[in-house]
């Protein structure tokens, strides 16, 4: 198996379990931007992988300023999920707390 096709298949089950964290309502929202996001830095990195052998003859990794614009959705992506769950968990803390 190549692994552009278990790249492929793995869309699958990332988006399935995108599905049930959406369906539950319990993920924090900006958490769940996040998590979407991801699926916004794959439809970024595969049309600049193609521009990079394309153009330049090499695969994405080796074209540093594609390959570092493409990775900054990944960043945003990760940043937006930990600030997610972050709020989340101090939400969740001050409403565990008795009010006194």
């Amino acid at each position: 198996m190549t692994k552009e096709t278990l790249f492929a298949l793995s869309l699958f089950p990332y988006l399935g379990g995108l599905w049930f964290l959406t369906r539950s309502g319990q993920t924090p929202r900006l958490a769940l931007i996040g998590f979407y996001m991801t699926l916004v830095f794959v439809a970024v990195t595969i049309p600049a992988g193609i521009y990079a052998q394309a153009h330049y003859g090499q695969q994405l990794a080796d074209v540093d300023w594609l390959h570092g614009s493409a990775e900054s959705f990944l960043t945003l992506s990760n940043i937006l999920v930990v600030l997610g769950f972050r709020q989340g968990i101090i939400q969740k803390r001050s409403a565990d707390q008795p009010k006194g």
